[in-house]
């Protein structure tokens, strides 16, 4: 079988998109399904390549439970199109420069992945990396929406 790609996106890789891939992989292993699926998060702009998550981010994942102790930054790269079938952006500038990224067939693979919350109005997860704690606890929220609805679409569609 065939294993399912999904690749969260954000500016740096270091804040909003590898918080969103420790969510997700939390919740695919606590349905025991770990083995289907290829998780990986990393960023549109280089301030970070190979550098840990913020540590303000890992606090507030840990508080939830979310392990984001072995991530590290990294590129988004055009053979990503190839390799994930899902890419997903946490915010529209983000989606914009993916978008430029891909070939002109593969650009439907890259969406803002608050398209899958059914609790939030707003579709971008806004980037916490300037404000204080609260900033990471309302990206945990929102990703957590958006994770569980994700999941959700992508099992109904197997």
């Amino acid at each position: 079988m065939e294993k399912i790609g999904v690749l969260f996106v954000c500016m740096g890789n270091i804040c909003r998109s590898p918080t969103a891939e420790a969510v997700f992989r939390h919740k695919v292993e606590a349905a025991r399904l770990g083995d289907r699926f290829v998780i990986d998060s990393a960023g549109t702009h280089g301030y970070h390549v190979g550098g840990s998550p913020d540590e303000r981010a890992i606090r507030a994942a840990r508080s939830r439970g979310y392990d984001m102790d072995r991530l590290r930054a990294r590129l988004v790269e055009k053979e990503d199109f190839l390799r994930f079938d899902y890419i997903l952006a946490m915010d529209r500038q983000n989606l914009a420069i993916l978008h430029r990224m891909a070939e002109p067939q593969l650009q439907s693979k890259a969406r803002l992945l608050m398209e899958y919350s059914r609790d939030y109005e707003e579709k971008e997860v806004p980037d916490p990396y300037y404000g204080g704690l609260r900033g990471f606890e309302t990206v945990l929220d929102r990703v957590e929406s958006a994770t569980n609805g994700l999941l959700k679409e992508i099992l109904a569609a197997r």
